[in-house]
């Protein structure tokens, strides 16, 4: 199976862990790494490390920057939204079956003037798809109802329209459920008394099974205790961090990035540029390897659901 990894910001972690993972990932799969050669040589040399042998890279026809680890460039910006729409464009091409992605960052992408909070908005507005950004681990996924928006932002989002159709888009991938559905408010409103957007959920998770035929899922649970017990593996969180704080504290070297409602599989790891160790030789690698195997078991048919 060929994938396609897109390099993320040159200046953090990325390119060390995709260096130091070349040998156990091309035993699982034969990886296109969407970047010149070149710049890999940059990265071995400053890390000291030896460029594996045969490797596949493909330029993604964007000027070659200098590494300057930890920094913040709109050069290193360019860099990485071309080699993420060179992975796109092998991948709509069908000659690689899947693509993974290594993190960017955001505020470089805002000096290359690119119009994308990150990769999830990018995908979402380049196929038109109401794509869903599900983080985690087989002990616990994450599904986010809103992803990269201002918090003060998330409530006006919530509609019984727009969170039914998010369910029932769900729906399909979740195949051991119940899924736990988090509230907004603390307390999960406490009855209105904090807040009444819990109304609107408990309307939409009540259609949402009736569509369905079955308690796919259950809620809206109190937010601060949801995750006690560990229930289930499945949850849904009204917004970005109230979902990532629990995941991240439990699984953070574990869990994954994956992408669904898309043509194609994409799957990436679940963590930044991590500047503060970046050509330091101290990056964790187990995200990308597992987001390597998950990008591989979801590109099956048998295998779709997380």
């Amino acid at each position: 199976m060929k994938i396609a990894i897109s390099v993320g910001d040159i200046n953090g972690v990325g390119l060390e862990i995709l260096l130091k993972s070349h040998k156990k990932i091309s035993k699982i799969c034969k990886p296109i790494y969407c970047v010149d050669k070149k710049l890999l040589g940059q990265a071995a040399e400053v890390l000291k490390l030896k460029i594996p042998k045969k490797l596949c890279c493909i330029t993604p026809c964007s000027p070659i920057p200098h590494i300057q680890p930890a920094c913040v460039t709109k050069e290193s910006g360019e860099y990485s939204y071309a080699s993420f729409l060179k992975a796109l464009e092998l991948v709509r091409e069908k000659k690689v079956q899947a693509i993974t992605t290594l993190p960017i960052h955001k505020k470089a992408w805002q000096l290359a003037n690119i119009p994308y909070a990150g990769h999830t908005e990018a995908l979402r507005d380049i196929f038109k798809q109401e794509v869903i950004m599900v983080l985690g681990c087989k002990k616990l996924y994450m599904a986010l109802f809103s992803d990269h928006i201002p918090l003060k932002e998330v409530s006006g989002k919530i509609t019984f329209e727009s969170l039914l159709n998010f369910l029932l888009q769900l729906a399909p991938f979740i195949h051991k459920p119940p899924c736990g559905v988090l509230g907004l408010n603390p307390h999960a409103g406490d009855f209105g008394v904090l807040g009444d957007e819990e109304e609107v959920i408990g309307q939409a998770i009540k259609k949402a099974n009736a569509l369905i035929g079955e308690e796919r899922f259950i809620g809206p649970l109190v937010p601060d205790t949801a995750f006690i017990d560990k229930h289930w593996n499945y949850y849904v969180a009204m917004y970005h961090d109230q979902g990532l704080i629990p995941l991240k504290m439990l699984y953070f070297k574990d869990s994954i990035n994956l992408t669904l409602n898309l043509p194609f599989i994409r799957t990436s790891v679940d963590h930044g540029t991590a500047f503060d160790i970046a050509y330091c030789n101290k990056a964790y690698t187990k995200s990308y390897i597992n987001a390597i195997k998950e990008a591989i078991k979801y590109s099956f048919p048998k295998k779709s659901s997380f």
